[in-house]
């Protein structure tokens, strides 16, 4: 397979699967998809923060000097936070979202602009390593599953059907590929914006983790799923060492 053929499958995989997935959660009773939902959110901070610190902060510092880098995670997330307050990026995980709008156009097209993000995310990654892709690919769709039964519930308030809601989901999953695909074809021929990009990648995946994640977590405060939440947590980060660490 050749590296343009690795980012649109894994892309594919990425952001299509998650839709997948998020139907067959939805085909689980209420409480089933509840627990699934909290499992899948511990599992997904732990790939997010793993593919940030174990992988896109070293392959960028390795690419470009440390200041540099750092200044451009910290410009990240000073950037996502104001994108999020204006609700161009955001992220949802419950039935009721007070601080968001229910308006499904704005929804579908912040989703939109997240995903074509993720599809940038998933395409520096394999133009760096090929395991480090799949990697990012999995944090990809395990943060997605989530942040889309937060919006497939948002459109079926809007007055969207469920048909619709899928549909329209699905639709606005492509633009991870077209995200992929520019990034592709522009960072082929700029090779230096390569360690900038990974480090706003780095920026977008701690952000998700630690400002929208982990807030839903600490809902739950007794012992037993503190120990189960910090287990997913962890396996979320072994998953992603193993990837990284294990060259394909």
């Amino acid at each position: 397979m050749t590296l343009l053929s690795w980012v649109i499958t894994f892309t594919l995989l990425g952001s299509i699967g998650a839709v997948v997935g998020t139907s067959f959660v939805l085909l689980c009773s209420k409480s089933k998809s509840r627990v699934l939902i909290s499992s899948l959110v511990s599992y997904a901070t732990g790939t997010l923060l793993g593919a940030a610190f174990l992988g896109m902060i070293p392959k960028a510092l390795m690419l470009s000097s440390t200041l540099p880098t750092s200044a451009t995670i910290l410009f990240g997330i000073l950037l996502f936070f104001l994108l999020e307050k204006s609700v161009i990026w955001r992220h949802c995980h419950d039935d009721n979202c007070d601080i968001h709008t229910r308006a499904g156009t704005l929804i579908l097209f912040g989703d939109a602009f997240h995903n074509f993000v993720d599809g940038v995310v998933i395409a520096v990654a394999f133009m760096t390593d090929r395991s480090f892709g799949v990697a990012t690919t999995v944090a990809v769709f395990a943060h997605e599953i989530p942040q889309e039964m937060g919006d497939f519930a948002i459109l079926l308030e809007s007055g969207y059907t469920r048909q619709k809601a899928f549909f329209y989901n699905l639709l606005s999953q492509a633009a991870s590929l077209l995200g992929a695909v520019i990034a592709y074809f522009s960072l082929k021929t700029a090779q230096a914006a390569i360690p900038y990009v990974l480090a706003i990648s780095a920026a977008s995946f701690i952000y998700i983790a630690l400002a929208d994640l982990i807030p839903g977590l600490h809902r739950t405060i007794d012992l037993k799923n503190s120990f189960i939440q910090l287990a997913l947590l962890l396996s979320g980060i072994v998953t992603i060492a193993f990837f990284v660490l294990n060259h394909l």
